[in-house]
């Protein structure tokens, strides 16, 4: 049974001048998911949730969220959603309570539902004991947790999260994604724009976005599996940038990036014969190769490549380094 669809999108188009930040892009988001928008900084992420939210008006194309037209009904669609910007958008010269006390009112909140809703977002935040604080003095982590509090205040039915773990320790994300599992086991459906790969993990249905155009979308699993990812090889080396650098200059290997500790490429050759030409190429450089294996696509990977692909096509103009780079920034 196919699940109902609570966000659609089609051809959408956002243009500022002669540029397209959304350059025509269509997807669904089913009732109840977790859909994670990756793209590098300025693929058009922020812009697209921004006008799934009716805080911007769509050059051209459909948007839908939970039926509502974005265009027409941008202020019955903020009734029944939470936005959580990058930013957090709290006020750090207010006190933690104040802080959730303003937005409560905001969403129209009174009498006992909002202090009901005031103490449910001070313990979601673990801020039930310092309510009094100045937010000013919050860790990162505890101050995103105070947000997402706020967004969800009204009890909305969609949650549209703009990277919100920016800037956010690893073990705070990780807390930050466990509260996101258990809002879309709720039925809340998640909408969250992140550059941090290892988060597509987290998700169930993937779109990577890049300077404006879809360049590959699915499950995390369709992803993984599909039948034009394969032939991919890690090399190790004590010299990455020589080896690299060699490999790069190649016909026979393609879409070579620096992986950690290691370097990834794509070759249609079988793997003996890779292992026997990687071999050959290092000792004749005087690069000492520790080794050279198959190994299975991360999503990282896939990413990487479904970018290098776009520019190879010509699809997207150049800068290809620049914006590979941010795609598999670390956390």
């Amino acid at each position: 049974m196919e699940k109902e669809i609570a966000v659609s999108v089609r051809d959408l188009y956002k243009i500022f001048g002669k540029f397209h930040a959304v350059d025509g892009i269509s997807f669904d988001v089913p009732k109840g998911s977790i859909f994670g928008f990756l793209g590098p900084n300025g693929a058009g992420k922020s812009t697209t949730i921004k006008m799934l939210c009716g805080l911007l008006t769509p050059t051209s194309g459909t948007g839908r969220v939970g039926g509502l037209d974005v265009s027409r009904e941008s202020d019955a669609i903020k009734r029944r959603i939470g936005y959580m910007s990058q930013r957090f958008s709290l006020y750090d010269d207010l006190t933690v309570e104040e802080n959730v006390v303003f937005f409560g009112s905001l969403y129209g909140l009174t009498g006992a539902h909002l202090s009901e809703r005031v103490e449910y977002a001070l313990r979601l935040a673990d801020l039930l004991e310092r309510r009094g604080d100045m937010t000013s003095t919050l860790p990162g982590g505890i101050k995103q947790r105070l947000a997402l509090g706020c967004a969800v205040l009204h009890s909305p039915e969609f949650l549209f999260l703009d990277e919100p773990t920016s800037g956010v320790d690893p073990i705070s994300r990780r807390n930050f994604w466990n509260i996101i599992h258990e809002f879309a086991n709720s039925g809340i459906t998640v909408f969250v724009t992140t550059h941090y790969m290892e988060e597509a993990e987290y998700c169930d249905y993937l779109v990577l976005i890049y300077k404006g155009k879809i360049v590959i979308q699915g499950t995390p699993y369709e992803l993984k599996t599909a039948k034009d990812i394969h032939n991919i090889f890690a090399a190790r080396t004590n010299s990455l940038a020589g080896l690299y650098s060699l490999l790069s200059s190649r016909g026979e290997f393609s879409e070579v990036n620096l992986f950690g500790d290691a370097i990834h490429f794509v070759s249609e050759m079988d793997g003996g014969r890779v292992k026997d030409a990687v071999a050959s190429l290092a000792a004749g450089a005087g690069i000492d190769l520790e080794s050279v294996e198959g190994i299975l696509p991360s999503l990282e990977d896939i990413f990487v490549m479904a970018i290098s692909r776009a520019d190879a096509a010509g699809e997207n103009g150049n800068g290809a380094n620049g914006a590979k780079r941010q795609a598999v920034k670390k956390a």
